[in-house]
């Protein structure tokens, strides 16, 4: 309890602290559901602390959402008014430098700055030596004569090696960092938690550095706040652990909203290249007289003509007009051959061998970036130009090499530029199974805790994670049962085929509406996607006198939300797929009901579908894919919007669900349509089957015995 910075825990917090204690004393992983109220973070994060403490490791606590960030920051911040804890909070490299260049141009930087002072401290120290040899010669030391000769020639290289690094360019902020006194900047660091901002703030200030010193201020911390990219990219992992002076058995992770981890991992693991980037390395090529340049552009340009002619091939009569401005599939693989892409460039392919063509160009590609490296490190060039015939060709040869590999799923997308209208194309190796990436975290580090408000069946999440025997633990709800309803009202299923008829529209406009109107103060109604939100917003604007609120894509989400929680009678209509469905709260008088119209199920496309056959053959079930790539991300995401409302002891609320699949008396006719089943028991045994013609009467009793209604409740 010494890292507990509060009175007293909540109910159940003690419990959940004292089995996460004794799991990571026993460096066991666990998986940690907990509803709003639980107080997930502490009930991980204290426990943690102290297994740290106790055996001298590093607790690194990761999100990839920016609300939970800042409220590890405020959970942070209190423990340091408890117990001295050194506690850091680390973001990317790009969000913190001060001139805004790039990885490999900041890699060069550092390394001219650091030899420009490392030759200018040599000097002053040949300097001071000189001076000492002189006054020593003067007093008829013969010896010191000729010492001084020595020194006198060694300043004679160095000037002229200072003359050589004059024109190189150097980071002045670096540069500040090794030859400044920089324990001000370190005693401010840890007086309390900063964050980012603080640090890049304090750092222009003082024309430091701040990420370069916060990377030499962070080994053998106690506590790190970062991304998720610092954990699941094993090429950043390896640097950060480097960072922190830990090797990766001294680590307790706490993954936040560990829900996301499954995408977060295959984005990971996904690896690109775009046309552009094959333009580029024929260009450059064509612009060296290397003789290996031949062999490079040879399969590269088979591989450029191949995808440009296997995603023309696909257009139909429109289709070109019609592409959107962002990233639209063209389907490419085969049951029973290779991929669409691998077949037209082997058939466009021809030289000595693509293998001996794919070799010359990875040489000459190194050797080209080394020569990039050179010239910016010598103020040759003002930027660090990035090598694309080593990107292009290094992308070929995993495509090659890796493009049949289980759980990797070859794909063509198109785009269109929205500045020159051009039509343009990328290949890419879409990564179906994050265990590939998460198995090798999970088995490298000492112990870690997922925790989430939705991250059961803990069964799918051990397996599609690649986690064995892990502790598991859940906590529902522990506000009051009498100031909640959670209704799972039957109107017409949803489904795709029938959200154009109109009966089923005005059947569920209809409920909607009486939601609303039943409802003291503001209403948030989540739909599967932005299409529906905006019409049933339409449908919702004609009939009711609430104002309603739709977001939309490409709209600021956080203005919308601040013009709906100043409201007070409002209706706000969003998608499930948006990013106010999770790690947005809606607390207080923000939001009294929520609805959840429609089963949010994915957009079923050809990468679904790969992901599905990518889990059934790699856990051996005819209906695997389905329930762990589709139906329980549907249901977890549904979770997630229920979550927005009832946020304390003190609120009361509705959370209803429109559509006959979430009710139990659907599960015996609706098959594998049915979700109710995916929901947790606890869930299922709080949902309440209702009509939806008595939803407005359910409701209007429920708010009129708690006392929402001022004056008199409108008529159901």
């Amino acid at each position: 309890m010494r890292f507990f910075p509060y009175e007293q825990p909540y109910e159940n917090q003690r419990e959940a602290m004292d089995r996460i204690h004794n799991s990571l004393h026993r460096g066991q992983n666990v998986l940690f559901e907990g509803a709003c109220g639980t107080g997930k973070t502490l009930s991980s994060l204290v426990p943690a602390l102290e297994i740290a403490r106790e055996q001298d490791k590093t607790v690194v606590i990761t999100t990839n959402v920016h609300q939970q960030m800042r409220q590890f920051v405020a959970e942070a911040r209190a423990i340091t008014r408890e117990e001295s804890i050194r506690a850091v909070v680390f973001k990317g490299k790009s969000s913190m430098c001060h001139i805004d260049v790039g990885y490999e141009e900041c890699q060069a930087l550092r390394d001219n700055t650091r030899a420009v002072v490392d030759a200018e401290q040599d000097r002053d120290q040949l300097e001071r030596r000189q001076r000492e040899l002189l006054a020593e010669s003067q007093d008829g030391d013969g010896s010191a004569a000729d010492a001084r000769s020595a020194v006198m020639d060694e300043l004679e290289d160095i000037e002229e090696r200072l003359e050589e690094l004059e024109d190189q360019n150097v980071c002045d902020y670096y540069r500040n960092n090794l030859t400044q006194d920089t324990d001000d900047f370190f005693g401010w660091l840890f007086e309390d938690v900063r964050t980012p901002d603080d640090i890049y703030d304090y750092a222009e200030q003082q024309q430091f550095c701040g990420y370069e010193l916060l990377k030499e201020g962070i080994e053998g911390v106690d506590l790190v706040v970062c991304n998720y990219h610092h954990l699941l990219d094993s090429t950043i992992r390896e640097q950060f652990f480097r960072w922190l002076g830990r090797d990766p058995e001294d680590v307790i992770a706490v993954f936040d909203e560990a829900h996301n981890v499954e995408d977060a991992a295959r984005e990971h693991a996904t690896r690109t290249c775009s046309e552009r980037t094959f333009d580029s390395a024929l260009d450059e090529l064509a612009d060296t007289d290397d003789p290996r340049s031949e062999d490079a552009a040879n399969v590269l340009s088979a591989f450029h003509r191949a995808l440009v002619e296997t995603y023309e091939d696909s257009f139909g009569f429109g289709d070109r007009e019609s592409i959107p401005e962002n990233w639209s599939d063209v389907p490419i693989a085969n049951e029973d051959r290779k991929d669409d892409l691998t077949l037209e460039f082997l058939q466009r392919y021809s030289g000595s061998g693509i293998d001996d063509d794919l070799e010359a160009a990875m040489q000459l590609g190194q050797e080209l970036d080394e020569q990039y490296e050179e010239a910016y490190r010598e103020g040759e060039t003002a930027t660090r130009t990035e090598c694309q015939t080593l990107q292009a060709a290094g992308f070929v040869s995993a495509w090659m090499a890796e493009g049949s590999a289980e759980g990797l799923y070859p794909v063509v997308s198109v785009t269109r530029d929205a500045g020159t209208d051009e039509i343009y194309g990328r290949a890419e190796l879409y990564s179906c199974l994050p265990r590939q990436v998460t198995g090798q975290l999970f088995d490298e580090i000492y112990a870690t805790v997922l925790m989430s408000a939705t991250i059961q069946p803990f069964d799918v999440t051990e397996n599609v994670l690649g986690l064995e025997d892990a502790v598991t633990m859940a906590y529902g709800l522990q506000f009051p049962e009498e100031n909640r309803r959670t209704y799972a009202v039957e109107t017409p299923p949803l489904f795709s085929s029938d959200r154009d008829d109109p009966a089923v529209q005005e059947d569920v406009t209809e409920t909607i509406h009486d939601a609303v109107r039943m409802t003291p103060g503001n209403t948030l109604a989540f739909f599967p996607n932005y299409g529906e939100a905006s019409r049933y917003a339409d449908r919702l604007e004609r009939r009711s006198d609430r104002t309603v609120y739709l977001d939309e894509p490409g709209e600021s989400v956080e203005d919308l939300r601040k013009q709906f929680v100043a409201d007070d009678d409002a209706v706000l209509c969003t998608s499930l797929w948006g990013t106010l469905a999770e790690g947005v709260s809606f607390d207080g008088d923000d939001a009294h009901t929520v609805l959840v119209v429609g089963v949010p199920y994915p957009h079923l496309d050809d990468r679904a579908e790969a992901v599905q056959e990518a889990y059934d053959a790699a856990f051996d079930g005819t209906d695997t894919g389905w329930r762990y790539a589709v139906e329980i991300p549907t249901v977890r995401k549904t979770r997630q919007a229920l979550g927005r409302v009832i946020r304390s002891p003190e609120e009361v609320g509705v959370r209803a669900l429109l559509d006959r699949r979430y009710s139990r008396s659907a599960k015996s006719d609706l098959g594998r349509y049915s979700v109710n089943g995916t929901f947790p028991h606890e869930e299922r045994e709080e949902l309440i089957d209702i009509a939806p013609d008595k939803l407005k009467f359910a409701m209007l009793n429920f708010y009129g015995g708690h006392d929402e209604y001022d004056g008199e409740p409108p008529a159901p």
